[in-house]
């Protein structure tokens, strides 16, 4: 088959776009309100950005009567949001908090999930979550689509501080077959990493190089910072 997106049609009983782009990673996001509220809410839209320093991004369609989603708008008067990574284990209360609340629900409250304090920044994390971003705001752009339904908000944070339960390691690194993280696909699909596999690339000239940089240029920081 063959289709131009919003020119032709592409005869199938539901767009296959985003079945086409998978599996994404969920960005649980937490957010406090100007007025003291906090709000939890799943974004099938995330991603990290760049490990140099620590960035990730979310994008939220608007709101299903229109305006801005909830966790956009406390991102950006606090100035900070949390990355929770949603598993299989938690998969009830990611569906939960997924549904569009008015601004001054809790969304921790309606999915019976417990809180735990951030170091750094006011939004608390997912007590159950095995990893947690503490991120600071860092800018919004704003694309506008062919329908307000359409418009997202590309939300950027740079990770100030990074939560990893013991438990999720084996032997010094994230098991993630083991976590089973929660990832999106099409339609109302859903998926959990339980296979890992290891391919290594060819490593050679300045690949290697900068490969090996950014490993020693990491170390020297980390020996800086228990100084």
């Amino acid at each position: 088959m063959y289709f131009e997106p919003g020119r032709t049609d592409h005869q199938l009983p539901f767009d296959p776009f985003k079945s086409c782009v998978v599996p994404r990673p969920i960005g649980w996001i937490s957010t406090t309100s100007a007025g003291g509220i906090d709000n939890l809410a799943p974004f099938s839209q995330f991603q990290n950005v760049t490990f140099d320093p620590p960035t990730v991004l979310f994008i939220a369609n608007q709101r299903a009567g229109g305006g801005r989603k909830d966790s956009v708008v406390n991102a950006e008067q606090r100035g900070e949001f949390v990355w929770n990574m949603a598993t299989a284990a938690l998969r009830e209360a990611v569906n939960i908090t997924s549904e569009e609340f008015a601004p001054a629900v809790d969304e921790f409250e309606r999915a019976g999930l417990a809180k735990a304090p951030s170091r750094i920044v006011r939004p608390p994390r997912v007590a159950r979550s095995p990893v947690q971003f503490e991120c600071a705001y860092l800018q919004t752009v704003r694309l506008p689509g062919n329908s307000d339904a359409g418009t997202v908000d590309i939300v950027f944070g740079r990770v100030l501080a990074i939560h990893i339960d013991d438990a999720a390691l084996t032997n010094g690194r994230i098991d993630i077959a083991r976590l089973r993280p929660l990832a999106r696909l099409g339609y109302c699909e859903y998926t959990a990493v339980s296979e890992v596999f290891e391919m290594h690339p060819p490593t050679s000239g300045a690949l290697a190089a900068g490969m090996e940089g950014s490993a020693k240029k990491y170390q020297r920081a980390e020996a800086e910072g228990e100084r």
